[in-house]
Protein backbone atom coordinates (compact mmCIF):
# COMPACT_ATOMS: atom_id res chain seq x y z
CA UNK A 1 0.00 0.00 0.00
CA UNK A 2 0.89 3.52 -0.47
CA UNK A 3 0.15 6.47 1.98
CA UNK A 4 0.73 9.64 0.74
CA UNK A 5 1.48 13.43 3.06
CA UNK A 6 0.88 16.27 1.78
CA UNK A 7 2.60 19.30 3.80
CA UNK A 8 0.77 22.24 2.70
CA UNK A 9 2.86 24.70 5.40
CA UNK A 10 4.58 27.23 3.66
CA UNK A 11 7.29 26.04 5.90
CA UNK A 12 9.37 22.68 4.78
CA UNK A 13 10.43 21.35 8.34
CA UNK A 14 7.71 22.89 10.28
CA UNK A 15 5.29 21.70 13.06
CA UNK A 16 2.93 20.82 9.86
CA UNK A 17 6.01 18.31 9.08
CA UNK A 18 6.54 16.81 12.25
CA UNK A 19 3.67 15.50 12.75
CA UNK A 20 2.86 14.37 8.96
CA UNK A 21 6.21 12.83 9.14
CA UNK A 22 5.15 10.77 12.62
CA UNK A 23 2.20 9.21 10.70
CA UNK A 24 4.07 8.40 7.70
CA UNK A 25 6.83 6.64 10.26
CA UNK A 26 4.22 4.63 11.89
CA UNK A 27 2.96 3.63 8.66
CA UNK A 28 6.27 2.59 7.20
CA UNK A 29 6.84 0.49 10.53
CA UNK A 30 4.00 -1.46 9.70
CA UNK A 31 4.68 -1.90 6.29
CA UNK A 32 3.37 0.43 3.72
CA UNK A 33 5.50 2.69 1.13
CA UNK A 34 5.01 6.02 2.12
CA UNK A 35 5.52 9.91 0.33
CA UNK A 36 5.98 13.30 1.68
CA UNK A 37 5.16 15.95 -0.62
CA UNK A 38 6.12 19.54 0.35
CA UNK A 39 4.02 22.27 -1.62
CA UNK A 40 5.84 25.24 0.00
CA UNK A 41 8.82 24.65 -3.30
CA UNK A 42 5.96 23.69 -5.44
CA UNK A 43 3.89 26.12 -8.15
CA UNK A 44 0.13 25.84 -7.75
CA UNK A 45 -1.99 28.37 -9.04
CA UNK A 46 -5.85 28.29 -7.78
CA UNK A 47 -8.45 26.55 -9.72
CA UNK A 48 -9.25 28.93 -12.51
CA UNK A 49 -12.95 27.91 -12.97
CA UNK A 50 -12.38 27.34 -16.81
CA UNK A 51 -13.93 23.88 -17.14
CA UNK A 52 -10.96 22.71 -19.44
CA UNK A 53 -10.49 19.46 -17.47
CA UNK A 54 -13.98 18.61 -18.31
CA UNK A 55 -12.77 18.59 -22.17
CA UNK A 56 -9.41 17.99 -21.80
CA UNK A 57 -9.90 15.25 -18.88
CA UNK A 58 -7.62 17.13 -17.24
CA UNK A 59 -6.21 20.14 -15.40
CA UNK A 60 -5.28 22.60 -18.22
CA UNK A 61 -3.08 25.29 -15.81
CA UNK A 62 0.79 24.34 -16.89
CA UNK A 63 2.57 24.51 -13.03
CA UNK A 64 3.41 21.54 -10.52
CA UNK A 65 -0.25 19.94 -10.27
CA UNK A 66 0.23 17.32 -12.43
CA UNK A 67 3.25 15.57 -11.03
CA UNK A 68 1.36 16.10 -7.71
CA UNK A 69 -1.79 14.60 -9.02
CA UNK A 70 -0.17 11.72 -10.60
CA UNK A 71 1.20 11.20 -6.85
CA UNK A 72 -2.72 11.46 -5.47
CA UNK A 73 -3.71 9.11 -8.14
CA UNK A 74 -1.30 6.23 -7.69
CA UNK A 75 -1.55 6.47 -3.03
CA UNK A 76 -4.38 4.24 -1.63
CA UNK A 77 -4.17 6.77 1.74
CA UNK A 78 -3.42 10.43 1.72
CA UNK A 79 -2.90 12.73 4.52
CA UNK A 80 -3.67 16.15 4.16
CA UNK A 81 -1.70 17.97 6.61
CA UNK A 82 -2.20 21.82 7.10
CA UNK A 83 -1.28 25.05 9.62
CA UNK A 84 -4.33 26.70 10.22
CA UNK A 85 -4.04 30.47 8.94
CA UNK A 86 -6.99 32.55 10.35
CA UNK A 87 -9.13 28.89 11.15
CA UNK A 88 -8.51 28.00 7.40
CA UNK A 89 -6.17 26.02 5.60
CA UNK A 90 -3.53 27.51 4.00
CA UNK A 91 -3.61 28.69 0.47
CA UNK A 92 -1.12 26.02 -0.73
CA UNK A 93 -3.20 23.24 0.45
CA UNK A 94 -6.75 24.78 -1.41
CA UNK A 95 -5.41 25.21 -4.53
CA UNK A 96 -4.15 22.12 -4.57
CA UNK A 97 -7.64 20.53 -3.72
CA UNK A 98 -9.85 22.78 -5.89
CA UNK A 99 -7.99 21.67 -8.92
CA UNK A 100 -7.64 17.62 -7.76
CA UNK A 101 -11.74 18.13 -6.81
CA UNK A 102 -12.14 19.31 -10.30
CA UNK A 103 -9.71 17.42 -12.04
CA UNK A 104 -10.43 13.95 -10.32
CA UNK A 105 -14.54 14.87 -11.13
CA UNK A 106 -14.32 15.15 -14.66
CA UNK A 107 -11.61 13.18 -15.75
CA UNK A 108 -14.00 10.30 -15.54
CA UNK A 109 -17.58 12.04 -15.36
CA UNK A 110 -19.28 13.82 -18.31
CA UNK A 111 -20.24 17.74 -18.13
CA UNK A 112 -24.40 17.17 -18.95
CA UNK A 113 -26.28 19.90 -20.67
CA UNK A 114 -28.55 22.06 -19.31
CA UNK A 115 -31.94 20.41 -18.45
CA UNK A 116 -30.44 17.57 -17.75
CA UNK A 117 -29.32 15.68 -14.46
CA UNK A 118 -26.50 14.59 -12.70
CA UNK A 119 -25.83 10.67 -12.63
CA UNK A 120 -22.83 10.73 -10.62
CA UNK A 121 -20.23 7.73 -11.13
CA UNK A 122 -16.93 7.43 -9.28
CA UNK A 123 -13.72 9.52 -9.32
CA UNK A 124 -10.04 9.36 -9.34
CA UNK A 125 -10.70 9.70 -5.09
CA UNK A 126 -13.12 7.13 -5.24
CA UNK A 127 -12.45 4.34 -1.99
CA UNK A 128 -9.37 6.00 -1.15
CA UNK A 129 -8.22 6.40 2.37
CA UNK A 130 -8.50 10.70 3.61
CA UNK A 131 -7.45 12.03 6.56
CA UNK A 132 -6.97 15.52 7.56
CA UNK A 133 -3.86 16.40 10.07
CA UNK A 134 -4.55 20.26 11.57
CA UNK A 135 -1.66 22.60 13.13
CA UNK A 136 -2.20 25.36 15.57
CA UNK A 137 -0.79 26.86 18.31
CA UNK A 138 -4.07 27.62 20.42
CA UNK A 139 -7.54 27.29 18.12
CA UNK A 140 -9.04 27.49 14.62
CA UNK A 141 -8.67 23.78 14.34
CA UNK A 142 -12.18 23.13 13.98
CA UNK A 143 -12.91 24.86 10.64
CA UNK A 144 -9.77 23.93 9.38
CA UNK A 145 -10.53 20.17 9.70
CA UNK A 146 -13.88 20.40 8.89
CA UNK A 147 -12.55 21.93 5.59
CA UNK A 148 -10.36 18.66 4.96
CA UNK A 149 -13.26 16.67 6.08
CA UNK A 150 -16.31 18.15 3.70
CA UNK A 151 -13.21 18.06 0.65
CA UNK A 152 -12.45 14.22 1.11
CA UNK A 153 -16.54 13.50 1.47
CA UNK A 154 -17.72 15.32 -1.60
CA UNK A 155 -15.13 13.57 -3.74
CA UNK A 156 -16.04 10.03 -2.42
CA UNK A 157 -12.78 9.48 -0.10
CA UNK A 158 -13.34 7.27 3.01
CA UNK A 159 -12.75 9.00 5.93
CA UNK A 160 -11.01 7.09 9.22
CA UNK A 161 -11.72 7.93 12.70
CA UNK A 162 -9.56 8.34 15.69
CA UNK A 163 -9.33 8.30 19.03
CA UNK A 164 -9.33 12.04 18.56
CA UNK A 165 -9.32 14.23 16.03
CA UNK A 166 -6.15 14.67 14.37
CA UNK A 167 -4.61 17.97 15.51
CA UNK A 168 -1.52 18.79 16.65
CA UNK A 169 -0.80 21.88 19.13
CA UNK A 170 2.32 23.91 18.32
CA UNK A 171 4.07 26.95 17.32
CA UNK A 172 3.98 29.69 19.70
CA UNK A 173 5.68 32.81 18.40
CA UNK A 174 6.67 30.29 15.08
CA UNK A 175 8.22 27.62 17.53
CA UNK A 176 9.33 24.65 15.87
CA UNK A 177 7.72 22.08 19.18
CA UNK A 178 5.68 19.54 18.08
CA UNK A 179 7.83 17.36 19.58
CA UNK A 180 6.32 18.68 23.02
CA UNK A 181 2.95 17.45 21.76
CA UNK A 182 3.05 14.40 23.44
CA UNK A 183 -0.93 13.33 23.19
CA UNK A 184 -1.07 15.23 19.28
CA UNK A 185 2.06 12.47 18.38
CA UNK A 186 0.28 9.40 19.93
CA UNK A 187 -2.73 11.06 18.09
CA UNK A 188 -0.28 10.54 15.13
CA UNK A 189 0.67 7.24 16.07
CA UNK A 190 -2.85 5.87 15.69
CA UNK A 191 -3.90 8.05 12.92
CA UNK A 192 -1.59 5.82 10.76
CA UNK A 193 -2.68 2.70 12.64
CA UNK A 194 -5.74 3.17 11.81
CA UNK A 195 -5.40 3.82 7.76
CA UNK A 196 -3.25 0.69 7.64
CA UNK A 197 -5.44 -1.23 8.73
CA UNK A 198 -8.32 -0.16 6.72
CA UNK A 199 -6.51 0.13 3.76
CA UNK A 200 -5.95 -3.45 4.33
CA UNK A 201 -9.00 -4.65 5.02
CA UNK A 202 -10.58 -2.72 1.57
CA UNK A 203 -7.66 -4.69 -0.24
CA UNK A 204 -9.17 -8.22 0.35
Amino acid sequence: MIILGINGSPRENGNTAAFVNAALKRAEELGAQTRHIWLGDKVISGCKGCYGCTHAKKCVINDDFALIFDEICAADGILLGSPVYHASITAEMKALLDRTGFSGRWSVNTMKRTGEAYDWGSCILSGKVVSPITVARRTGQTMAFAELLMWATVNDGIVVGNSYWNVGMAGKGGTMDAADDVEGMSIMQGLAERIVHVIDKLSK
